[in-house]
């Protein structure tokens, strides 16, 4: 009798352990693969073509909603709730997606839109009233850029740089913030280049840059399209070299 007890128990504890409550799925998951990628200092492009399309999920239980960006659009849709198996999430235009969780990781099945991903909590989430993608957007940051980067060459040569997690920057001939482009226009304009947007007092334009390591190098943005097409942006003259301590 106390034999069965034990197993029963067991049982109980392991079947525990493999289900999840509705609460588990509740808020934002970010696409730390592609951060990871990105951070070991080799294309930004490339790491977040290998290990997108979605960069950011956001899960509210209570209202029956799911949404995704993929750092530039975002996608919303209605989250179907199941006592086991995958969630499905339904988006207008006819596209599903199956959400489950695997210990601590929210898995994105593979469909016809996308490969399997996996998503895990923010270390640092973003507030609440954010917009979406700003959590998966600020840990790219301080991962791919954070830190001190000497201006090896360039305006304010022998100084050091820093691009902080809330798109601010100083100590970069006066520029005050920068976006990194992650989809969208920005990227079809460069192609396979790496950009990001330069600005001060809100008044910037695009740059070309490639990082290698430790190494930054930023280039003026040169359009080689027509009159009236979409730019077509290139690397022109080399503007700066940082190196990062």
């Amino acid at each position: 009798m106390r034999h069965a007890l034990t197993l029963s128990l067991l049982a109980a504890l392991l079947g525990g352990c493999a289900s999840h409550s509705p609460q588990d799925y509740n808020g934002i998951w970010i696409n730390q693969a592609a951060i990871d990628a990105a951070s070991k200092g080799t294309s930004l492009r490339q790491a977040l073509q290998d290990n997108g399309p979605a960069l950011e999920w956001k899960v509210n239980v209570a209202a029956a909603q799911a949404s995704y960006s993929n750092g530039f659009e975002l996608a919303e849709g209605r989250l179907e709730m199941k006592p086991d198996g995958p969630w499905s999430v339904a988006f207008d235009g006819g596209q599903n997606e199956s959400l489950s969780l695997d210990g601590k990781e929210l898995v994105q099945a593979a469909s016809p839109t996308s490969p399997e991903q996996h998503f895990q909590r923010p270390k640092q989430p973003a507030p609440t009233d954010a917009p979406s993608g700003t959590s998966f957007e600020q840990a790219l940051y301080k991962a791919y850029l954070g830190g001190d980067w000497k201006v090896v060459e360039g305006p304010g040569q022998g100084g050091v740089a820093h691009f902080r997690a809330d798109g601010s920057l100083d100590g970069l001939a006066g520029l005050d913030r920068y976006a990194l482009c992650l989809a969208g226009d920005c990227a079809s304009m460069s192609g396979e280049f790496d950009s990001l947007w330069l600005e001060r007092a809100q008044q910037g334009r695009p740059w070309i840059f490639k990082r290698t390591g430790d190494r930054l190098e930023i280039f003026q943005a040169l359009n080689q399209a027509q009159a009236g097409d979409m730019p077509d942006l290139r690397p022109g003259s080399r503007q700066w070299l940082l190196e990062r301590d």
